[in-house]
């Protein structure tokens, strides 16, 4: 299904610039298309981060039990994920892909907000009533909330807590069927907003966005170069094993923009290299959840990306603010279809942002979805190694051997 709806993205997008080429009544008659689709996706996004949050953090309560394992794994992955972010902030300020991209025919650019101090700031991340942010699309305190409920259930003897972990977990369920369903008019949805958005400003927009794919896999690259590449120089990982080794579960999981295509694959070649099944089957599933750095690269681009495209001037301390709602708003929702759109959405509402350039990244996201899933497998692959290294249980000449 995942593939097939690429595919119809792709044909929507198309149809959709010639038609707002060609028929530009028309097509701002179709942005209303648009609009419902982002408004079923506004509907899911606080259960959907609520019940996975919340699952996540219950169910492991139990990386005390593994200790040394498990802080290692967290300490590492948000290092990792805060490096990545930084990188994203960087080269989207140095390429300015949205600056001077002109706003569409019909819609007024939204008024420069006065930046916020820092107290302001520190208590906008907390929530005084849930159902108010939930309403005003407040992510960061929905978040916020999702984490102290996890932490605090996560605490609760077993039989207390099972059943609101069983109710989580069954909620998490339904949304992800709920956005999979939401996903069926994503096609009509690209279609018609591209179509609207070149009726407004005519063609010059496929300009930035190829500005934008060379920005995101310019930062890419340059995590690879300037942090992979260093940590295993450091933790003495045989480099041309390991690249043999990682190269068909990251190529799966670059073809298909599914990490967890590449999951099952991922942990036998890991095995193979020389990594002990117990960390394997640790490491991996849990820097499936904590350690995305494809995902934060792109979603630290992509909201700058936005802000820049509606005019709103941003302090470099804002866009931290920002960047980090979306990692933390990321943890809980790997592997949903389109996850990151719906964390993009629910961010536009946080920060007073116009929703239109949503779309622009809708229409080429599976051109940016390949090489941020391909980054991310090809990072949990390199912590494997690391966490088993730290944990003297790697064994080198089993490496050597690939």
């Amino acid at each position: 299904m995942h593939r097939k709806l690429g595919t119809w993205i792709w044909i929507s997008l198309i149809l959709g610039i010639q038609i707002g080429f060609d028929f530009p009544e028309i097509a701002h008659s179709m942005h209303v298309l648009s609009l419902v689709f982002l408004r079923l996706i506004k509907t899911l996004l606080a259960p959907l981060l609520f019940s996975t949050l919340v699952y996540g953090i219950a169910s492991h309560s139990d990386l005390k039990q593994v200790g040394r394992m498990g802080w290692k794994s967290i300490l590492y992955f948000e290092i990792l994920t805060t490096f990545a972010l930084l990188i994203g902030v960087v080269c989207i300020n140095i390429s300015q892909a949205g600056h001077g991209i002109p706003t569409p025919v019909k819609m007024e650019k939204s008024e420069i907000t006065k930046p916020m101090g820092w107290e302001d700031t520190v208590l906008h991340i907390f929530p005084e009533n849930i159902a108010k942010s939930i309403a005003e699309g407040q992510i960061l305190q929905v978040v916020v909330f999702s984490i102290f409920f996890g932490i605090g259930l996560a605490q609760l003897p077993l039989p207390i807590k099972k059943p609101m972990l069983e109710f989580s977990h069954s909620l998490s369920e339904v949304m992800f069927r709920f956005t999979g369903l939401v996903m069926y008019l994503a096609p009509l949805a690209v279609g018609s907003a591209i179509a609207y958005t070149v009726a407004g400003m005519g063609l010059d927009i496929l300009n930035h966005l190829l500005v934008l794919v060379v920005t995101l896999y310019t930062a890419l690259f340059l995590f690879i170069l300037l942090i992979l590449l260093p940590i295993i120089y450091l933790y003495k990982i045989p480099i041309f094993p390991f690249i043999r080794t990682v190269s068909e579960p990251v190529s799966l999981a670059f073809a298909t923009a599914s990490s967890e295509a590449a999951l099952p694959k991922a942990m036998t070649a890991m095995e193979k290299f020389g990594v002990p099944r117990h960390i394997v089957s640790f490491v991996l599933p849990t820097g499936y959840s904590f350690n995305l750095e494809g995902s934060t690269i792109y979603l630290a681009i992509a909201s700058i990306f936005i802000a820049q495209a509606t005019g709103k001037s941003l302090s470099l301390n804002q866009e931290l603010v920002m960047v980090l709602t979306l990692m933390l708003a990321s943890k809980g929702v790997a592997g949903i279809p389109r996850a990151s759109f719906a964390i993009l959405t629910g961010m536009t509402a946080s920060f007073g942002l116009e929703t239109w350039p949503l779309f622009i990244l809708f229409g080429i996201d599976g051109i940016l979805d390949m090489g941020r899933t391909g980054l991310s497998v090809l990072g949990n692959c390199l912590a494997t190694v690391v966490i088993a290294r730290s944990e003297k249980e790697f064994d080198r000449e089993m490496a050597l051997k690939n």
